[in-house]
C-alpha cells in the first residue's frame, strides 16, 4: 500500500485518535471496498488535523492530498445555499412557484422552489431515462445542454404530485440552476462564485464548461460500460474515466472540480450558517422531512425520510451529521460535519477493477470509508444506513 503526501498534521486534543489509528482505519476500509486510491482530510474546530493520500492515482503515480477531482452533488449544496442567499435578499421565496420563471414547464404552477431544492417536486430523474443512459455510455465525451437534460426529465410523467412524496432527482437541480440564473441576472457560475464559493473561502473549487480538471489530478478508472460495449464478464476490462464529460451531472455553471480541503470547508460553512440568516440556515439543515415520503411503484428513488437519512435543502442529514456524497466515472466521495463536536471528515476515493461486478456495477466505496472513519473518530454518532 502506497502512502503519499502527508498534508497538514497539527496537534489535536489529547483524546483525538493518533495518526496511526486513522491510517489503519482508512487502509482497512480501503481494502474492504476495493479502492485504488483514497484522499482523506479530518478537521477539528475548523482546522485541519489530518490530511493524507493512500494508493495510486495512475500506475506508478502516488495519489497526493492536493489532487483535484469532481465534486458531484456538492454542487447541489452550493445551489441550495445560493437560493437561500436570494431568499435572505428578498429576491424570491422558497414558496415561489416555478411558473414565475419558467411557466411552460409541466406543473410549473404547482412546483415551488422549495420542492426543487428539497427533491419533492415529482419530476422524473433524467439520469435514469434510456435517452440519457444510451447516449452517455455510447459516447462518454458528449456535451449535454441543460435544455436537453431538463427535457429528458420533464417529458416523462410526474412521479408524484408536487409536495406529496420525496424522490431524489437530478432534474430538480438543473431546473433550479436555470431559475437561479434568472434571479441573479448573471451566469450561474458567476453567481455561485460571488455569493457562495468566494464567501465560503473556497480556493480550489471552480466551474468548467469542458471536462478540464486543474493539476494535480486524481485519475479514475471504471468498468461501468462493460455491458454497453458487449464485453463478457470473464474478460478483464477497465478504462480511464477521469476526463469523461461531466456536463450531464447537473446544471451548467455548477459542474465543478475541487480538492479535499474545500469539501470540508464547505460543509462547515453550511453547518454554521455562515452565509445565511438564522431562519434560512435552519431551513437548509433542519431534519424537517423525517417521517415524510414513502416507497412507490415506478419511483425507485422514492422512500421515507428517517433520522438516519433525511434531506434538507441540498444536504443529507445522517443523524446529527450534515453530509453530502459524490460519485462520477470510477470515483466517489463523502463529506460530513458533526456540529456538536466541531468535527469534519472528507473522503475521496477511486475504484480498483475488482470493485465492479460481472456487469460493471459498483457502489460508492468512499462513502463506506467515510462511515468507517467516522466510527473510529466519533463512535456511535452516525446511525447505520437505511436498509
Amino acid at each position: 500500500m502506497l502512502l503519499a503526501h502527508i498534508g497538514l498534521l497539527v496537534a489535536a486534543a489529547a483524546d483525538f485518535p493518533s495518526q496511526a489509528t486513522i491510517d489503519a482505519a482508512v487502509q482497512k476500509s480501503m481494502a474492504a471496498n476495493h479502492l485504488r486510491a483514497v484522499i482523506v482530510q479530518v478537521r477539528s474546530n475548523g482546522n485541519p488535523v489530518y490530511a493524507r493520500a493512500f494508493g495510486e492515482s495512475m500506475t506508478g503515480v502516488p495519489a497526493t492530498a492536493d489532487m483535484h477531482f469532481r465534486n458531484g452533488a456538492l454542487a447541489f449544496t452550493y445551489m441550495a445555499t445560493l437560493l437561500l442567499v436570494f431568499v435572505d435578499q428578498k429576491k424570491t421565496t422558497l414558496d415561489t412557484k416555478l411558473s414565475q420563471y419558467f411557466p411552460n414547464l409541466p406543473d410549473a404552477d404547482r412546483v415551488t422552489l422549495r420542492n426543487l431544492a428539497q427533491m419533492t417536486s415529482g419530476y422524473a430523474d433524467y439520469v435514469y431515462q434510456p435517452e440519457l443512459q444510451n447516449a452517455l455510455y455510447r459516447d462518454p465525451f458528449r456535451q449535454f445542454t441543460p435544455e436537453e437534460l431538463i427535457e429528458f426529465g420533464v417529458s416523462k410523467p410526474m412521479q408524484f404530485a408536487p409536495g406529496t412524496n420525496w424522490g431524489y432527482s437530478h432534474t430538480n437541480y438543473v431546473i433550479l440552476g436555470r431559475v437561479l440564473e434568472k434571479i441573479a441576472g448573471t451566469p450561474l457560475a458567476d453567481a455561485l462564485q460571488k455569493y457562495v464559493l468566494g464567501p465560503m473561502g473556497l480556493t480550489q473549487t471552480a466551474a468548467f464548461t469542458t471536462p478540464e480538471i486543474p493539476q494535480p489530478v486524481l485519475h479514475s478508472f471504471t468498468s461501468e460500460r462493460r455491458e454497453t460495449l458487449g464485453i463478457k464478464p470473464n474478460i478483464p476490462f477497465s478504462e480511464e474515466g477521469t476526463f469523461w464529460n461531466p456536463s450531464w451531472t447537473t446544471a451548467e455553471g455548477a459542474v465543478q472540480t475541487t480538492d479535499i480541503s474545500d469539501l470540508g470547508i464547505s460543509l462547515e460553512a453550511v453547518a454554521s450558517g455562515k452565509l445565511l440568516s438564522a431562519q434560512s440556515s435552519a431551513e437548509q439543515v433542519k431534519p424537517s422531512l423525517v417521517g415524510f415520503g414513502h416507497s412507490q411503484a415506478g419511483c425507485p428513488a422514492c422512500h421515507a425520510n428517517s433520522v438516519a437519512f433525511n434531506y434538507g435543502l441540498g444536504v443529507i442529514n445522517n443523524g446529527p451529521w450534515i453530509t453530502q456524497t459524490l460519485g462520477f466515472a470510477g470515483a466517489s466521495g463523502a463529506v460530513g460535519t458533526l456540529p456538536a463536536q466541531k468535527l469534519t471528515v472528507a473522503v475521496e476515493g477511486t475504484n480498483a477493477q475488482d470493485a465492479y461486478d460481472a456487469q460493471g456495477n459498483t457502489g460508492l466505496g468512499a462513502v463506506q470509508v467515510f462511515r468507517d472513519l467516522v466510527g473510529a473518530l466519533a463512535p456511535n454518532t452516525m446511525p447505520p444506513p437505511p436498509k
